[in-house]
Parts: structure tokens; C-alpha cells; sequence
């Protein structure tokens, strides 16, 4: 018996003797290991690649800095346009459009396509983060081992969370966080039926991280001053810099991301994102690499030594000097990362988010404590802007949180952790209401949120409830040839005029003609033409949903017909159509089990 028979026989089996809600259970937990160790092997794939050119280049290795970035993104480009032949970037947002298709179906490749690119790129010194990669993996490795034993799509979805979940404890150390990121940034409903799966994923991967890498916190963290209440409207404040901070990394990575789309050919994007970052890093060493020694330094209150490798060296010991360096490095981290990202390189903005985060925070700390209204520890509130940026930017305060009390073991500082991190997300949420994750696919009514009626909408399609059993007439044809070969052969009382090219000019109406159809001498004195009236609205095929529903509100309609861009009739949408669909799909997608 061949291999894929015997796993045929074991599926067989295991419908008998396993029941599902369990198999799921052990699916996630093996879920929880394969992502532990690619998150394991793409942290170590990063620091052997940096090793080994600080090994080999002890002798001047910042002239280096800013061409091993143009290597490693070269590499990574070559690897994706001639290996993979697919588009990697942008992880999460991919996990976020499987998820709203109703599908959760991501490609094999992603497994380890992934992996690969940003270890190079980010080895190599880009500018970005592996976190994103990593929960793309870990994402993949759930929906493919759901597609391997054969899951429905409702458990397909709950896999491609608990391999983010786990892709995140995994590779921070934080189950809690893993957790709690699918819940706010994936936007999967927590229920009974799912909380146990990713539970298990998030402890495992989390559990498989200590035996490897050890028990402590991924940074070195000792709160040596305690946290004093009166210094509350100073984390309030904290929050409101870090909520604009957020702001401006969202637009602007968005404005800079648009830039670089609108060039024709990968060569420019190349040639103009590796001499960007090049010049940055040559600038501002910092901006190599993941920043992560930039954070560790700066939580361990070493921040002299930011600026020993760079052209301000000299203004290290001026007050104002280390507050200009580090108020650059906050405005031009975003094109460092978007450069890296857009010249072919392959990370995420994790990293850059907790970098941006620990840089405000010692900055609003270091001015304040200039000026002397009240001492600030500056290696708190790094810690705190850390929380703060990136719930910011995730629009997730509750994955800053975690996330920032598990990877340094701050757990003392969690109540103001939680002040920064509410009041730099409710700052960001009045000017963009989506996250830089999602914002893409909120444009376009692709987003599945955690409103059920929105989510609902979000997974109908227009193609699914067309209904084309419609006759359409043409403009020049007579009353008496609609009554003989339209009506007569129709139960709808609605028929669409079409020219010959298929273009929907009008609508005719049988109540509108009930007075005059039963006149045969009138037949051949009255044309379509004539007796055809415009549609109240017409609804275009790259339409979502919800504006579709917004549409039948406003006109009142009971049908509508569809069309294309170009405007060529395709069948029409009735309100009962969509009623029966969404029943359909609300049953399927979040009833209990």
C-alpha cells in the first residue's frame, strides 16, 4: 500500500475513534512546535549571518554598515523573484485577507519562503523586524496542516490563529501575547471553541522557546525605581506622544510605501530603497539591523553609547546633541524600514515599532528631566513608549502590554504600562481608524472585524448572490415583442435593456406598462426605448457588501441590477437573496460547536 493510502486509512480512522473538537487540540499543539522551531531557526539564522560578518570584518566594520544592507536585500529579492515567484511581504495583511475570504488558505511556500528572505535581509543589517515573517509562517504552518487532514474552513481559520499565536509566543517568549495579538490584530472572536487551540499553540511554542534559547526575558530589564503615582499626567502625556509617534510612522510608512508602488520597474525601487538606507545607516548606525542592542542599551539606562559609532560622535556628551540624534533616528526610522521593504528586502515593523516605542520613551524622559519639573527614570519610560508605539501603531493596547510585560519581565510596571498604551491607542484610533495592518483591506471591504453584521458582509461576495435568470430586452425592440417574448416566458417583472454591446441602458418595468400591455393596437407604437426608465442605483461587481446593504437602504430597492466597471450588465441582487446568504453564513461561521 502506497504512503497515501495508508494516510487515507489513518483519516479514516481518526473520524472514527478521534472526535473533532479533540483532533483540533492535537493539531494545535503540533501547530505550537513547528512554529517554535521556525521561530528558533530564523533567530538563529539572524545572529550567525551578523556573527559571521562581525567576524569577519573586525578590522573597520562600520565602513561596512551601510553595504551589507544592499547585499542581503539583493540576495533576498533574487531568492524571492527567481525561487518563489510570489509576493512575501506584508505578512500579517496576507493572514488578514485569508482570514476575510473565508478561506484561510495560504500557500505552501509561505512555510519557509518567508523565513529565508528575512533572515537575509535582516542579517545582512535592513532595517526591519522578523516578527511579521515569522507570524506569517506560523500562520501558514496551521492553515496547511489543517488543509493536510482535511479541516473545514471554519477550523482552517482557528489554525491560521493558533499558528500566529504560537509564531509570536514563540519567538518573544510571551504566550500571553501570542494570544492576545490574534485576538486584537487578527481579529478572531474568542469563544469556547477557540480559546483551548490557541492556548495550547501559545503555550507550547512558548514552552519549546525556554528548552532551547533558556528561561529569560528576551530583554534584560531590572526595574531599580519604583513606579510613584504621582507621576500618572506624565504617563498620560507619554501616551499622547506615543499615540502621535504612531501616527506619523503609519502615514508616513503609507505615504512612502505609495511612493515606491508608483515606479514601473523593481530595478528603481531597488537602486532608489538601498541608496536610501545606505545613506541612513552611514548617518545614524543605529538604524542597522533590528535595533534591538539600541533597546537593550537604552533599558539598562547605557544610552552614551547610541551615538559611539556615528558622525555626532563628537556631541555624545552634549545634553542637546543626544536629543537631536535620537529625535532624527524617530523621524527617519520609517524610511529605513520602508526602503528595506520596498528595494526587495522581506521584514515587518514589529521591530521598528518597539525600537520607535523605547527611543520616544527615553526622549519625553530625557527632556523632561532637563528641564527639572519632575524626575522621570529614563529606562521606565523606554519601556513604557515601547507599549505605547507599538499599540499605537497595531492598534492593539493589550498586545502592547503583554507583549512588553513578557519580553522584559516588567510586570511591576504593568499599571502604567497600561495608561501609555490605552491613551496612545484612543489618540491614533480618532485619525486612523484601522491599523497599518489592515487599513489596505478596509479600503477595499475586505476586512473581517469583530462585529458580526460587518463580518458577515465582509465574507458575502457579490458573484455568490447574483441571480442572471433575468430576460433583457433591446431598446428598439416593440411593446408587442416584450409581451410575446419577454413576459410571456418570465416569472420576474423586471427585465434590463442591454444595447448590442451588452451595456445596461434601462430598466422596464411590468408595472409601469400594466396599463398599455393588454392593448394590442398599441403594440407596435410604443418601443423599449420609449417605455424603459433608469435604475435607482447600479451595483458594480468590485463592490463589498456593506456598501451594496448602504446602497438598498438608500434607494429603498428591492433588486438591483449588477454591472461591471465598464458597465456591462451582469444579472441582478435582490435584498432576499442576500438575507438567505447571510443566514447561511452566520450559521456556518460562528455558531458554537
Amino acid at each position: 500500500m502506497s504512503n497515501k493510502g495508508r494516510f487515507y486509512r489513518f483519516l479514516l480512522w481518526r473520524e472514527k475513534h478521534i472526535r473533532e473538537r479533540h483532533f483540533i487540540l492535537i493539531i494545535s499543539f503540533l501547530v505550537g512546535i513547528g512554529t517554535a522551531l521556525a521561530a528558533i531557526l530564523l533567530k538563529h539564522l539572524i545572529h550567525y549571518i551578523r556573527s559571521w560578518l562581525v567576524t569577519n570584518n573586525q578590522d573597520g566594520m562600520n565602513y561596512w554598515l551601510p553595504v551589507y544592507p544592499i547585499i542581503g536585500i539583493l540576495l533576498s529579492g533574487l531568492f524571492v523573484r527567481y525561487l518563489v515567484r510570489d509576493d512575501i511581504s506584508h505578512g500579517v495583511t496576507k493572514i488578514l485577507y485569508a482570514i476575510s475570504q473565508r478561506k484561510s488558505r495560504i500557500k505552501p511556500h509561505n512555510m519557509w519562503s518567508s523565513l529565508v528572505a528575512s533572515s537575509v535581509t535582516i542579517g545582512f543589517g535592513g532595517s526591519v523586524g522578523a516578527e511579521a515573517p515569522i507570524v506569517l509562517t506560523g500562520a501558514a504552518i496551521g492553515s496547511n496542516l489543517g488543509r493536510l487532514f482535511r479541516m473545514e474552513q471554519k477550523t482552517l481559520m482557528l489554525l491560521v490563529g493558533c499558528g500566529a499565536a504560537g509564531a509570536i509566543a514563540g519567538i518573544f517568549k510571551a504566550p500571553i501575547a501570542g494570544l492576545v495579538f490574534v485576538i486584537e490584530v487578527l481579529m478572531l472572536d474568542l469563544t469556547m471553541t477557540s480559546v483551548l487551540p490557541l492556548l495550547i499553540s501559545s503555550v507550547t511554542a512558548a514552552t519549546m522557546s525556554y528548552i532551547f534559547t533558556g528561561t529569560a526575558a528576551m530583554f534584560k530589564f531590572s526595574q531599580t525605581e519604583a513606579f510613584e503615582i504621582g507621576r500618572i499626567p506624565w504617563v498620560l502625556l507619554l501616551g499622547i506622544f506615543c499615540g502621535l509617534v504612531s501616527l506619523y510612522f503609519t502615514r508616513a510608512m503609507n505615504k512612502i510605501e505609495s511612493f515606491y508602488r508608483k515606479l514601473p520597474r523593481q530595478r528603481q525601487k531597488f537602486l532608489l530603497g538601498v541608496a536610501m538606507l545606505s545613506v541612513l545607516i552611514f548617518l545614524f548606525p543605529p538604524l542597522y539591523g533590528e535595533g534591538y542592542e539600541t533597546i537593550e542599551s537604552l533599558l539598562d539606562g547605557q544610552y552614551v553609547f547610541l551615538m559611539g559609532d556615528s558622525l555626532f560622535r563628537s556631541l555624545s556628551g552634549n545634553y542637546w546633541g543626544i536629543i537631536l540624534f535620537t529625535g532624527l533616528i524617530l523621524l527617519t526610522k520609517v524610511f529605513a524600514s520602508s526602503a528595506t521593504n520596498a528595494a526587495g528586502g522581506c521584514g515587518g515593523i514589529f521591530a521598528p515599532s518597539l525600537y520607535l516605542g523605547c527611543i520616544a520613551g527615553f526622549m519625553f524622559a530625557h527632556v523632561s528631566n532637563y528641564f527639572d519639573f519632575l524626575y522621570l527614570p529614563e529606562k521606565n519610560f523606554a519601556l513604557m513608549g515601547m507599549a505605547g508605539v507599538m499599540s499605537g501603531v497595531m492598534h492593539a493596547p493589550l498586545t502592547g502590554v503583554f507583549l512588553i510585560a513578557e519580553l522584559t519581565g516588567g510586570y511591576d510596571l504593568f499599571l502604567p504600562l497600561m495608561i501609555v498604551s490605552i491613551s496612545s491607542y484612543m489618540l491614533i484610533i480618532a485619525f486612523e481608524p484601522h491599523s497599518i495592518y489592515s487599513m489596505r483591506l478596509a479600503k477595499k471591504g475586505e476586512l473581517l472585524t469583530h462585529h458580526k453584521d460587518k463580518a458577515i458582509l465582509t465574507l458575502l461576495k457579490i458573484n455568490s448572490v447574483i441571480e442572471t435568470d433575468f430576460l433583457s430586452v433591446r431598446p428598439e425592440m416593440t411593446l408587442g415583442q416584450i409581451v410575446k417574448e419577454a413576459i410571456a416566458h418570465s416569472p420576474r417583472s423586471m427585465f434590463p435593456v442591454v444595447d448590442k454591446d451588452n451595456v445596461l441602458l434601462g430598466l422596464v418595468l411590468v408595472d409601469n406598462i400594466r396599463n398599455i400591455m393588454f392593448r394590442p393596437e398599441l403594440y407596435d407604437r410604443f418601443k423599449v426605448s420609449r417605455i424603459m426608465v433608469s435604475a435607482p442605483a447600479k451595483l458594480q461587481t468590485d463592490m463589498s457588501m456593506e456598501k451594496i446593504m448602504r446602497i438598498f437602504d438608500d434607494t429603498k430597492a428591492w433588486n438591483l441590477p449588477v454591472v461591471d466597471p465598464e458597465g456591462h450588465y451582469m444579472g441582478f441582487v435582490s435584498r432576499s437573496k442576500i438575507f438567505t446568504a447571510y443566514r447561511e453564513v452566520l450559521i456556518d461561521t460562528f455558531s458554537e460547536e
